[in-house]
């Protein structure tokens, strides 16, 4: 599979006018070919089973520097995996390499959805994540919490993953000094979550530090607190 086999198949499946409406609704500017993400899933699917590791960082690698935004849709798909064996390969490294790419909210959360699988698989990546929180970039400090997010969604924790659930809640309350709509989000959308898994933090949480959140974000939050 290479490059241009990758990018041919993608647009075979583009749907007539959708680039145009993609272009409109993401509002940066790059190559869209107006290809679903059902469509994208399908294909990296059958990359996935069809090329050896080394193979499919190539590909992603070459699928992320063109800047298409599908193309940069599938890179973070073919990384989306439970397990990468060996788990030393360049694929953390890449993610964290995109993540000083970002420029928007569809690529950013895609990629940060496969860096969740690979915190998961190691958690003591956390201590890289850390430094994104520090970044001048508003979206490598948004992704510090969206790629922490299974974190979140954890019950009957390991002592090691309540301790990386408070220090993610630290680097959630440094942000609320942080105006910015997608911060404020991350921020929500983290505590939302946690209120399925583990309310009674997630109301000490907003006791503390609700009143620095916007009131739209606190609700949203607190959605599903009684």
């Amino acid at each position: 599979m290479t490059f241009d086999d990758a990018i041919a198949a993608l647009k075979a499946q583009s749907v007539a006018g959708k680039a145009a409406e993609m272009a409109e609704y993401h509002k940066v500017d790059r190559p869209y070919l107006g290809t679903a993400n059902p469509a994208i899933d399908a294909l990296c699917k059958e990359w996935r089973e069809d090329l050896t590791l080394e193979g499919r960082l190539a590909l992603c690698a070459d699928l992320w520097a063109s800047n298409i935004h599908e193309a940069r849709i599938a890179a973070a798909k073919l990384l989306t995996q439970a397990r990468i064996r060996p788990d030393d390969t360049p694929a953390w490294d890449m993610i964290c390499e995109w993540v000083l790419d970002f420029d928007a909210w569809a690529i950013a959360d895609a990629v940060c959805i496969a860096a969740q699988k690979r915190l998961i698989a190691d958690p003591s990546r956390l201590d890289t994540v850390e430094g994104w929180t520090k970044s001048d970039l508003m979206w490598q400090r948004r992704a510090a919490l969206v790629a922490t997010l299974p974190f979140a969604r954890l019950n009957n924790l390991k002592p090691h993953e309540d301790a990386a659930r408070e220090r993610i809640l630290i680097w959630a309350a440094s942000y609320l000094g942080d105006k910015d709509w997608f911060i404020q989000k991350s921020v929500a959308w983290w505590l939302r979550d946690l209120s399925k898994h583990d309310p009674a933090r997630t109301e000490a949480f907003l006791a503390e530090f609700g009143d620095l959140m916007k009131t739209w974000a606190r609700k949203e939050a607190g959605q599903y607190l009684g």
